[in-house]
């Protein structure tokens, strides 16, 4: 390895940059990247227990996910092992692990219309009569119909091809969805129009009902020789109009089977009125289906070539699209096209710019935030001021925030690392940015009212007081901070710890030093008596007096949200130095992480290190000693290794790590919790990643593919190369360069990838000592 003169900031100013441009293929040298990338993604992947996706048609970040139910109150409402269709809604969320939305489920049918129960109109369907493509949803059913789906970023549309000489009617089931529902309404519209609205809540099951509406608006192309409506099982025929009963409410329409044999419908959603969505479905009418099908195919191309790659086998380009795709579904569009949304006090009101709605922040604050902050920054803008809408209109900060309404689902303070970390990307206006310190300084300092919607930071009493958050088991109530102690108390220092980088950036000295007082205070947690494996001190959770709680086995989680102490020993990434003194120093966080990931079995058979030493299914959080890569709080732990002085071992096991997802249906380990489990894995597999949320510091690891262009919305393109580049093979790091000069460091802010141009890395298949002489900072 040559000697390194420079810093990046003196090697930056040589580095000619190049112009966002379309790629030509006559100019690439290598590998070639895919023509239409879009031909790379299987949306099946993931629609499972596990990974909980849908198939549906949608447009990146779209208000509508139109797609096809095979079950209700399960997750995202289709499960690959399932025969049986009950129908297309428009509303899913990708990823969750609880039931919701799956709302004004649209199933068209033959013969007589006799019942609303969809067990009964359902129909068997084939997987290999399906078409699944971005944008795309295809299916014909065993009865003869073919449906199709495609999206418009506020409208769903509809084509169904009936048998010649069939019955032709569609049935659109909207007082029972997914998730639960308390009140809705449906109406049929002269002849050829159906309108309507439905109620939900519930997330979770939880006790704090968050509640909110959903209206739609659906135009036929075809008028209706009959219709009807029903509440629960009683159905009336030419009636109009019918409410949510105890269960169900709905309508049909029937058509003349003598003509075309084909039925069309455009659906307009909105969360502001009915109104709302009438304009939401005129405004963005296509002339045709298959105009449409097309707009959203170009759309999602366009996605896909912002990040692409080059190399690799076809199995592993499928995956890494299909993770890029997942990575790009949500937060999702809130407001019509004229600006409208309806806020956290239950008001409409108008926003000059995108306002979105769905922040799973727990889960999208340590990966996907960044990934869309990367591709989309201004889009990224939109999310965060759509934050510090809902502080404005409701009042405080969300922490799982769905539609209008906060679910209070998970603990921690997912919201302040989310906040700094597109701050320190240079992506808020100083008045945007100041408004928004004030409501994370509030967050951190009190608690809400307790008439609020809003739990907040529920632990902040304790925590304030103590620099930990005192343990308490709340009666039937899952998520609290209190019940969740000890993870959420190193939720909180992260978060501290990120916000006061914000206020030193915005001049507020004292309340800097305020926060920055709070970055260590993991170290309270810290049991010197506990031993495991070998290795003594881990964190464990406190009651408000101080005293320890729960059993003193780190693989044993009381205190800690879904995981144990030793997956979350590793919170405390703003501050390694603190946390590896704990543990002894660094040579003893390095044994510690060989054990976590089992390395010496790792290095001689990866795929039996991921698939039996690690924690292997969704939802086995607790009693486990060993890497969780299907859940968020150790995700960032591969990097650690980066502050050990062995970053070589962190590309050890990513490849270990690759081998869990695959391209097939089962192809996700996790829940994907809205594009975060993919987005680590496309950062994973490019050889970057944030494992310091709020720091705008990635991290640089070995990477899979030969080529990655990164082409951010109004920036210029960043050429990763790594020549020779497997995902099947043990690779190392031997050397880097940006320009055509030597870089030596593991790390490389953000704004100075912006500026690199061109990065190019030297592969040893021997570990290496490459980013050794010198360690990444801390938040």
């Amino acid at each position: 390895m040559r000697a390194r003169k420079r810093v990046l900031a003196a090697l930056l100013a040589g580095v000619t940059t190049v112009a966002v441009a379309t790629p030509a293929v006559a100019q690439e040298r290598g590998p070639r990247f895919a023509g239409d990338p879009t031909a790379l993604v299987d949306t099946s992947i993931g629609n499972n227990g596990d990974g909980t996706t849908f198939p549906g048609a949608t447009t990146p970040f779209g208000m509508v996910q139109l797609s096809p139910d095979t079950q209700l109150k399960k997750y995202a409402s289709y499960d690959y092992a399932q025969d049986t269709i009950l129908g297309f809604s428009h509303t899913h969320l990708s990823g969750v692990g609880c039931q919701t939305m799956g709302t004004f489920r649209f199933m068209p049918t033959t013969g007589a219309v006799t019942t609303s129960d969809p067990a009964q109109y359902g129909a068997k369907f084939s997987h290999a009569n399906e078409t699944r493509q971005p944008g795309y949803y295809g299916v014909k059913l065993d009865d003869g119909i073919t449906a199709e789906l495609t999206a418009t970023q506020r409208t769903g549309q509809h084509r169904y091809t009936y048998p010649a000489g069939a019955a032709e009617n569609v049935l659109i089931e909207v007082g029972e969805a997914n998730g639960y529902t308390y009140a809705g309404d449906v109406h049929v519209v002269g002849d050829d129009t159906v309108e309507g609205w439905v109620e939900g809540g519930n997330f979770c099951w939880e006790t704090q009902k968050e509640r909110y509406k959903i209206f739609f608006s659906a135009h036929f192309d075809r008028k209706f020789t009959g219709f009807g409506t029903w509440t629960d099982s009683t159905l009336t025929a030419g009636k109009r109009d019918a409410s949510l009963g105890s269960q169900r409410t709905g309508a049909w329409l029937s058509f003349d089977p003598t003509r075309n044999g084909q039925v069309g419908v455009s659906v307009g959603v909105s969360y502001t009125s009915i109104d709302g969505a009438r304009l939401n479905r005129t405004a963005e009418q296509p002339k045709s289906f298959d105009r449409a099908r097309n707009a959203a195919h170009d759309t999602w191309l366009d996605e896909l070539n912002r990040m692409r790659v080059a190399g690799g086998t076809t199995a592993d380009q499928r995956t890494y699209y299909s993770a890029l795709y997942r990575s790009l579904l949500h937060p999702s569009v809130g407001s019509d096209v004229d600006g409208s949304y309806r806020g956290f006090d239950d008001r409409v009101h108008r926003s000059r710019d995108t306002y979105y709605q769905m922040f799973s922040l727990w889960d999208t604050y340590r990966s996907q935030n960044q990934l869309v902050a990367l591709l989309h920054p201004d889009k990224a803008a939109d999310m965060t001021k759509s934050v510090l809408k809902i502080y404005s209109d409701g009042g405080w900060l969300p922490r799982w925030a769905l539609a209008n309404g906060e679910t209070n689902v998970m603990s921690g303070d997912p919201v302040t690392p989310w906040v700094v970390d597109n701050y320190r990307r240079g992506l808020l206006d100083d008045r945007t940015a100041r408004q928004l310190f004030d409501a994370l300084w509030r967050n951190a300092t009190e608690v809400p009212a307790d008439q609020s919607i809003f739990r907040g930071r529920d632990g902040n009493p304790s925590y304030v007081q103590n620099g930990w958050i005192g343990y308490q088991d709340v009666l039937g109530y899952t998520f609290g901070d209190t019940r969740q102690a000890g993870s959420a108390t190193l939720e909180y220092a992260l978060g501290d710890c990120a916000l006061a980088t914000m206020a030193q950036g915005l001049g507020y000295a004292d309340k800097a030093k305020t926060l920055r007082g709070r970055c260590d205070d993991f170290a309270n947690l810290w049991d010197r008596s506990v031993t495991s494996h070998g290795f003594t001190g881990f964190p464990r959770a406190r009651a408000a007096d101080g005293t320890f709680v729960g059993d003193a086995d780190p693989a044993q989680s009381v205190g800690f949200h879904e995981g144990t102490p030793w997956q979350y020993q590793w919170l405390a990434q703003q501050d390694p130095a603190t946390l590896f003194g704990l543990m002894g120093g660094a040579g003893q966080a390095e044994q510690r992480l060989d054990t976590f990931f089992d390395m010496p079995l790792l290095l001689t058979d990866p795929a039996k290190a991921a698939s039996e030493s690690w924690v292997h299914g969704a939802y086995d959080y607790h009693n486990n000693f060993a890497f969780n890569p299907n859940n968020e709080p150790d995700l960032h732990a591969p990097w650690m290794y980066a502050w050990t002085g062995a970053p070589w071992k962190t590309s050890a096991v990513l490849r270990a790590a690759r081998t869990l997802f695959t391209d097939t249906p089962y192809g996700m380990p996790g829940n994907d919790d809205l594009g975060t489990i993919s987005s680590w894995l496309v950062f994973g597999m490019t050889g970057i990643f944030e494992a310091q949320p709020g720091s705008g510091t990635y991290l640089l690891s070995t990477p899979m593919f030969e080529k990655v262009e990164i082409r951010p919305a109004g920036g210029r393109r960043i050429e990763i190369e790594a020549p020779g580049a497997s995902a099947s093979k043990f690779q190392y790091t031997k050397d880097v360069q940006i320009g055509h000069h030597d870089y030596d460091r593991s790390w490389i802010s953000h704004a100075d990838l912006l500026r690199a141009g061109e990065i190019r890395f030297e592969l040893s298949g021997t570990p290496t000592n490459w980013g050794t002489r010198s360690t990444p900072p801390g938040v």
